[in-house]
């Protein structure tokens, strides 16, 4: 917003700069306004010009486009206008030196004055006012509304040398806790009461693996018969 307002008023000082200049000297004491536009293509005159069709004219219709481009914050459109002033002032220089000889600058009213400076400089400051605005947000950036910066994320920091089985830092442990491929031996199942509670004494009992006459391995067969 303020580049948008500080390249806006630079750049209108520049068209009020370049609208002026042709009601001031340029070469040898004729104003601005007395070239004809049509002595910029064919040729240096000494014939005089009305207002309306001399320099002055592009020169208004460069402010004209610098006022649009302020409105529509244009930088490509106040950029053209700077361009339009400072392309007609050196097409004019071209052929006042093609009509003179050579151009010269002098302080005593001889050679170019400061009409000529002032359409130089009006160019000039709509190029810097262009520079200087920051342009007009597509609708896409609207939208997004004004930029976060983002937090910077720190990476994880490795664990002390105690705690290596809590790495990575999801908190699982890793493969240092697994001693032995093999699988971790069962809890024995219940087996009954405990004998030596007086209040589950009286409790049946189950009998103990090693007195169960029923082999784990090998399942009971029948004797043989006759036997």
């Amino acid at each position: 917003m303020i580049r948008n307002v500080l390249g806006s008023l630079v750049a209108l000082a520049g068209a009020a700069s370049a609208v002026l200049s042709p009601f001031r000297d340029w070469y040898d004491g004729r104003t601005g306004r007395d070239y004809r536009m049509r002595d910029l293509f064919e040729g240096i005159t000494a014939t005089e010009s009305g207002v309306l069709v001399s320099i002055l004219l592009p020169f208004l219709a460069a402010a004209l486009l610098v006022i649009l481009g302020v409105v529509l914050r244009s930088r490509l459109v106040v950029a053209l206008a700077g361009l339009v002033v400072l392309g007609f002032t050196i097409l004019w220089m071209v052929r006042q030196g093609q009509a003179a000889g050579s151009l010269t600058v002098g302080g005593d009213g001889a050679g170019l004055q400061v009409g000529v400076a002032n359409a130089v400089a009006g160019g000039l400051l709509m190029l810097i006012g262009a520079l200087l605005m920051s342009g007009r947000r597509s609708r896409r950036e609207r939208s997004r509304g004004p930029v976060r910066e983002r937090e910077p994320v720190e990476p994880f920091a490795v664990p002390a040398a105690d705690q290596v089985d809590t790495w990575p830092p999801t908190q699982e442990p890793g493969m240092s806790v697994q001693t032995s491929p093999w699988p971790e031996p069962e809890v024995d199942p219940y087996t009954g009461p405990d004998p030596r509670d007086p209040r589950t004494r009286s409790y049946p009992q189950a009998p103990h693996p090693e007195d169960d006459p029923r082999d784990p391995v090998h399942p009971p067969h029948r004797p043989p018969p006759g036997g």
